[in-house]
């Protein structure tokens, strides 16, 4: 077997375990934060720490980035992001942005509104506020898509 068709077979045998590499290597996440927001700063760490990778754009009017990605002002949180199409709006656990990008549902995306502490980003020692994550369809309509007590 010639050095050429060695190398080859060398890199199709790789394949197999570079492609879980390459998708995960794909899963970029926008995000659109204040630069004075600490919250949101622990947000991204949460996200970086569950594996995606993270570009961050500090912008002071982060209401016209929530119109802008079609999100309904009533969930509007103090950061907004992308990913894969997907909106995120606020302390969305990165769980949850893992099974929507699974499911890949019809939807414009994720929110949690407000700003519950214990939610990603928002933890206080052992102190944590029951709240949901709403799936808001192309539609604009809501339905919950994870509780969290």
């Amino acid at each position: 077997m010639n050095s050429h068709r060695r190398s080859l077979l060398g890199m199709l045998a790789a394949l197999p375990v570079l492609a879980p590499l390459a998708a995960h290597a794909a899963t970029r996440v926008q995000v659109y934060k204040s630069p004075t927001c600490g919250c949101c700063g622990a947000w991204v760490d949460h996200l970086r720490a569950a594996g995606f990778t993270v570009d961050v754009t500090e912008t002071d009017d982060t209401r016209s980035v929530v119109k802008k990605l079609g999100m309904p002002d009533h969930l509007a949180g103090c950061h907004s992001a992308v990913v894969d199409g997907y909106v995120l709006e606020g302390h969305v656990p990165a769980a949850d942005v893992k099974r929507l990008l699974a499911s890949k549902p019809q939807a414009i995306g994720l929110a949690v509104p407000g700003m519950p502490v214990g939610s990603p980003g928002m933890e206080q020692g052992g102190q944590k506020q029951a709240y949901q994550v709403v799936l808001v369809d192309r539609r604009g309509g809501e339905s919950v898509f994870a509780s969290y007590r």
